[in-house]
């Protein structure tokens, strides 16, 4: 019988490259670098990330944090060898459900997991998570990177982030004083964002095609591309937006779920809303999937988010302002309906069919 330690093995012999850690780290300290913002570096290296909320202008703020990931759709990205995007999917999916809460986002931290360290795809990964951060205004302040084979598959990871951002005292949201009446506008996504992969890659398998074939709905892109499309980010329109238009009581992220899982969250329990399908542009990814997968239009609503990636509640006298904001903003807003009274059974109830 050997020895304990009679073999002399190394942490590398196990799988693990500590070495290649660091050259990773190195590699990506610019990139860390090209998201600092007031009150923080964006510095890498020690323990802990530093944040100081009074020299980015606070006076008495309320911390909202939220977490998140970017679930299957990193498996497309890992299949395909493209991982220059799904870094800003991770940054958007927590910065998205601040904002929503009236909050600026100010700190971002990544926690990236794989089987065997790739420092090429680990610096490519990061740089979509620094561009995330610089559309959303802000810093990655730190993250965490574990190799850990045997729990994942060779080069296959998985991604987590962290964020926190701070509004002043009395300035959350969703408001009070959501009424019936209320007018509800929906701003555009950039197509399927991070939710409903695994029904994507069904849908995928069906189809017969490669990662590297023309997307039928955008023969212009492979379709890998066209399904790594990443999320939107609403984060620096929205705060411009709540800024000069005083009407917006409340938002909702549709992530997933959909229309009928996320709008509710952000009103109260005797309100629901009404929302005119015909007025979506919905994006011709959807129409493919519905036709290569079967699936039925209140599965759909469900499970993606069909065209619509943010919902704005606004006062009915001042809808007209909030859309200009909006608009100003660079945002193309879209009436979709009113806040209703709760009926007994849907809080989500739909007029007309969606054009898939």
């Amino acid at each position: 019988m050997t020895k304990p330690g009679a073999n002399g093995l190394t942490y590398a012999q196990a799988g693990v490259d500590i070495d290649a850690g660091n050259a990773m780290v190195d590699a990506i300290k610019p990139l860390v670098r090209s998201t600092r913002r007031p009150g923080a570096d964006a510095e890498i290296g020690g323990f802990g990330g530093l944040f100081d909320l009074k020299a980015a202008g606070f006076s008495d703020p309320i911390l909202v944090a939220a977490n998140d990931g970017v679930g299957t759709k990193v498996k497309i990205a890992i299949e395909s060898g493209r991982h220059s995007t799904i870094g800003i999917d991770l940054v958007a999916m927590c910065v998205n459900d601040l904002v929503v809460q009236g909050a600026e986002p100010l700190l971002f931290l990544d926690y990236y997991a794989t089987g065997k360290l790739d420092p090429k795809a680990g610096v490519e990964i990061v740089r979509g998570i620094a561009e995330g951060c610089r559309q959303a205004g802000c810093a990655l302040i730190g993250g965490e990177t574990a190799e850990m084979p045997g729990m994942y598959a060779g080069s296959d990871y998985d991604l987590a982030g962290f964020a926190v951002g701070a509004a002043e005292r009395g300035t959350l949201l969703p408001r009070a004083d959501v009424v019936a009446g209320d007018v509800v506008l929906g701003l555009p996504s950039s197509g399927v964002h991070s939710n409903g992969y695994s029904l994507v890659r069904r849908i995928v398998a069906l189809s017969g095609l490669g990662w590297e074939a023309p997307a039928p709905f955008a023969p212009e892109q492979t379709l890998a591309e066209a399904l790594l499309e990443p999320t939107r980010i609403y984060v620096k329109s929205l705060l411009q937006a709540l800024k000069a238009a005083p009407g917006i009581k409340a938002l909702a992220h549709i992530t997933g779920g959909g229309f009928p899982d996320n709008i509710p969250r952000v009103l109260p329990d005797d309100l629901g809303v009404a929302i005119d399908l015909p007025a979506i542009a919905v994006p011709p990814v959807f129409g493919w999937l519905a036709k290569v997968g079967g699936v039925a239009e209140r599965e759909m609503l469900r499970t993606f988010n069909c065209g619509i990636g943010m919902i704005v509640v606004a006062e009915a006298a001042q809808a007209d302002a909030v859309m200009a904001a909006l608009a100003e903003a660079g945002e193309k807003p879209v009436r979709l309906g009113e806040v209703t009274a709760r009926g007994a059974d849907e809080a989500v109830t739909y007029r007309g069919k969606l054009a898939l």
